[in-house]
């Protein structure tokens, strides 16, 4: 069963991305996802700050067409030095 997906493609792909909440974070994750996604409409990106005010949660909805762009973006997403967590 291993490279099976019970997602159908394309499909829409919520991506939940935490981070520092630095001034230019939304700005690099939006490029960062462009570039896996070219579609994506950074002015959908949803953001929304920690309690503190420290950190920063982006939802970014792509139109997936394949496990392995999803695969991809997520390495990257992961790999990106302002990125804590990706859900």
């Amino acid at each position: 069963m291993s490279g099976e997906t019970l997602l159908e493609f394309p499909c829409d792909f919520p991506l939940k991305i935490m981070g520092a909440n630095a001034p230019d974070f939304a700005q690099a994750i939006a490029g960062l996802v462009r570039t896996h996604a070219p579609d994506f409409d950074a002015a959908t990106m949803e953001m929304r700050p920690s309690k503190a005010g420290n950190y920063l949660s982006l939802t970014c909805t792509v139109r997936a067409t394949s496990k392995a762009q999803l695969d991809a973006l997520y390495r990257a997403l992961t790999a990106h030095p302002m990125v804590k967590v990706v859900l």
